[in-house]
């Protein structure tokens, strides 16, 4: 018998329990930063600083700061297309015979996505080609993962800009007598059939 009573309070103790559980409201959930692009911020100024590593890492040939900089899973598609990986990116570094490549990186936003940052911004590259010397200018977009206290650039995009050349200044007047040409609704198309 007092073996029943004893099982009987431990049943309504452990049913109690349950039920204070099951009323009790869920926690609410954590709150969504949301991904705002920033251009002035502490956040701005410690990407700026790891781009100016990156860049004086290419200008230097320096093998040590530029792994520091580039995640192991790094991937870079150059503005060419070119599809290039972190130790690729190494070996053209350190062994490249043009001794004139600069690189210059300006960050204009980062947005922060918890352990990922993307940040935007604009580069200048001078090196040299088989014409001579080129400064690409263009725009850049770095994908930055969290690793070991610190950031670690695991995606780069660059899109280089286009060139004015000297003979394309002169801007062409169309000759479209309005500004699109739809097939079957333009006036030309209208004039032409009667």
């Amino acid at each position: 018998m007092y073996r029943m009573i004893r099982l009987t309070c431990f049943s309504a103790l452990l049913l109690s329990c349950c039920a204070a559980i099951a009323q009790t409201p869920p926690a609410a959930p954590a709150p969504v930063s949301t991904a705002v692009a920033t251009t002035q911020s502490a956040d701005l100024t410690q990407f700026q600083k790891i781009e100016d590593s990156w860049s004086n890492a290419v200008n230097q040939h320096d093998q040590y700061s530029l792994e520091n900089v580039l995640s192991p899973l790094f991937v870079d598609v150059a503005a060419n297309g070119d599809i290039t990986t972190r130790n690729q990116q190494i070996v053209q570094a350190i062994s490249t015979d043009d001794k004139t490549i600069w690189l210059t990186q300006k960050i204009i936003t980062v947005r922060m996505l918890g352990d990922i940052a993307v940040a935007n911004g604009t580069y200048t590259l001078h090196h040299r080609a088989n014409s001579g010397p080129v400064d690409e200018k263009g725009v850049f977009t770095h994908v930055f993962e969290r690793l070991r206290g610190g950031w670690a650039c695991v995606n780069s995009q660059r899109t280089a800009l286009k060139q004015d050349n000297a003979n394309s200044k002169q801007k062409k007047q169309s000759q479209a007598s309005e500004p699109f040409h739809i097939p079957l609704f333009s006036r030309a198309d209208k004039e032409s059939r009667q």
